[in-house]
This record gives structure tokens, C-alpha cells and sequence, in this order.
């Protein structure tokens, strides 16, 4: 590992709250996508399908659980953070606050939501925070199986068209922009953590995003290049405004299961 890389304990005040920023979000984001797939497993189109939804869902909740620990570096109490918290103060990226409407707008969520959360975390991996570069490639590896049915999905639901490829470009449509608005944050805690190498600009990071997708949606008849990034941003929790429903918090935080709840 490079000796330029960066200890979490090496960094000064306003560094760390924009790191935890970062990692929260990540963390938050990938613990909802867990939920968002966890709905499908049993209506999914086929039982193959509902299977890998299930092994999709164990993914993204032992990829949140890596990045909560990391948590702990920041002088955060993990525990606290993923089974304490009001809904208002999750993280996760806007287009996940609501269970996705149809089988449509799951598939364009493995493509978009999934795609684009690997790319603020391939990012992260890159960068100089020695935690992350420790952590995160593991992550990578794994969602490449997610890229890969998102993909094939993807194209059946194109090569369809009629009813199908109409849903499929409506959840395309209405996830883009405010995806791509939280991919190019550019904020003063965002441009902190650039100034210090731990990732990179927005710009960069919405670029990449387009590449990664772009022949894939032109297929189906959307341009990525014609999408201008959209919404407003919370500084505090680097998200949109709003947050996850009820349900999907109480899941989250094993509510449910409380009495059971071992670490």
C-alpha cells in the first residue's frame, strides 16, 4: 500500500465530518438497496431471479456493514448508527426512500441506482483513505454480478418493448436526474475530501456514470448525455431532501427483531 495513503485518524476535524458524510451515505445507500431487493424475492419473475435478488440482498447489507465499521474511526459508535437512528437522519441516496413500483423499475434500479453508487465507490477505493482501499475493492468485486443481471435485464425488458419497455424508460427517466445531481455534489464538503485525494470531483464521478451506462440506455431509447443533473442537495447529510418511508426504516434498523438482536 502506498505510503501517500491517509489514516482516518490523521485527519483534522472538517476532514473527518466530510469523510463520515461520505461514508454514511455510501453505507445508508447500500443497507436501502439491500431493503429494495429484499421486496422482490418472492415477486420476482422467476424463481432463478428471486434467488439472485436474495443473494443481491445479502451483498448489499454485508457491504453496508463493512462501511459502518468504518464508522468506528471516525469516533462513531456503528452499533448506534445503523439500529438508533430516525428515519430523518438516513443518508441513502433520494431515488431508494420508496420500494420500487414494478419488476421495470427494479431492473433500471440494479443498472442506475446500483451502477451509480459503485461508482462513488470505486472512487472512494481509488483515493488515498487507507481504510477504503482496504475495504471496498472486495465490495466492487461482488457487485459485478449485480452489473451483470442489471444488464441482461436490462436488454430483455428493451428487446420486449411495448408495456415493458414504457416502464422500463419511465423508472430510466425519473431516476437519472437526481441520481446524477448526487454523483456531482460539489459542495464544501465534497471539494474537502477531492483537495485531499480521498475521491474524486463530481464532475468526474457523473462522467464515468454516463460512460458505464450510456450504450446500455440508448438501446431503450434514452440519451444519458441529454439528462442535466437535478436536485437540491442537504448539506448535512450530502442527500436530497426527504427520507426513507417507515417501513423501510424499521427494517433497516431490525425494529422487528429488537428482542433478537445479537452482535
Amino acid at each position: 500500500m502506498s505510503s501517500d495513503m491517509l489514516k482516518i485518524a490523521d485527519l483534522d476535524a472538517p476532514q473527518r465530518e466530510a469523510l463520515t458524510r461520505l461514508i454514511m451515505t455510501l453505507a445508508d445507500s447500500k443497507r436501502l438497496m439491500g431493503i429494495r431487493y429484499s421486496d422482490w424475492l418472492l415477486g420476482a419473475p422467476s424463481i432463478e431471479t428471486g434467488i439472485a435478488a436474495s443473494s443481491m440482498t445479502q451483498d448489499e447489507w454485508g457491504h453496508a456493514r463493512l462501511l459502518y465499521a468504518m464508522l468506528k474511526e471516525c469516533d462513531l459508535d456503528p452499533g448506534v448508527v445503523e439500529h438508533e437512528r430516525a428515519a430523518q437522519e438516513y443518508t441513502s441516496v433520494g431515488v431508494l426512500d420508496e420500494p420500487f413500483a414494478d419488476w421495470a423499475a427494479v431492473v433500471a434500479g440494479m443498472v442506475l441506482v446500483d451502477g451509480a453508487i459503485s461508482v462513488a465507490l470505486r472512487a472512494f477505493a481509488e483515493g488515498r483513505c487507507e481504510a477504503a482501499g482496504a475495504r471496498v475493492p472486495k465490495m466492487l468485486a461482488e457487485e459485478e454480478f449485480h452489473a451483470s443481471l442489471g444488464a441482461a435485464w436490462y436488454r430483455r425488458l428493451t428487446e420486449s418493448g411495448g408495456e415493458a419497455l414504457d416502464r422500463l424508460q419511465h423508472a430510466t427517466n425519473s431516476m437519472l436526474p437526481p441520481l446524477m445531481g448526487w454523483l456531482g455534489v460539489d459542495d464544501d464538503a465534497a471539494k474537502t475530501l477531492v483537495a485531499e485525494g480521498i475521491t474524486a470531483p463530481g464532475a468526474e464521478l457523473v462522467a464515468s456514470f454516463r460512460d458505464g451506462v450510456r450504450a446500455l440506455l440508448a438501446a431503450a431509447g434514452v440519451d444519458v448525455d441529454a439528462v442535466t443533473p437535478a436536485g437540491e442537495i442537504d448539506p448535512a447529510r450530502g442527500r436530497g431532501p426527504g427520507h426513507p418511508d417507515a417501513d423501510a426504516i424499521e427494517r433497516a434498523r431490525g425494529d422487528r427483531n429488537r428482542a433478537l438482536l445479537v452482535e
